[in-house]
This record gives C-alpha cells, structure tokens and sequence, in this order.
C-alpha cells in the first residue's frame, strides 16, 4: 500500500492549491469592488479577467 500516502500528499497539495487559488480570487474580487482608486479597480478586474479566462474546447 506505498501508493496510498501518496495519494494523499497529492490530494493534499491540490487541496491546498485550490484553496489558495480561491484566496487569491476573492482578494482581487473585493479589491475591484472596495477600492477607491478607478485605476486600481480597472486593474483589479483585468486581473480576474485573466485569473478566470476558461480554454475553449475544440
């Protein structure tokens, strides 16, 4: 059974990617919306547009 720990720190670390990934996007989200500065808000949401952009399938 070696397989299963390691099994486990792989799902561990994408556990902890995802979650920071998450962390990431919610802080720039509120930065878009909270900040004072246009300029800053502009370049929050360019930053989310670039964070969510999806691949096309084809």
């Amino acid at each position: 059974m070696p397989l299963l720990p390691a099994l486990l720190n792989a799902a561990t670390l994408a556990a902890v990617g995802a979650t920071a990934y998450t962390a990431v996007l919610a802080a720039v989200a509120l930065t878009s919306v909270l900040s004072p500065a246009p300029e800053i808000r502009r370049d929050a949401r360019a930053t989310l547009t670039i964070l969510l952009r999806r691949r096309r399938r084809g």
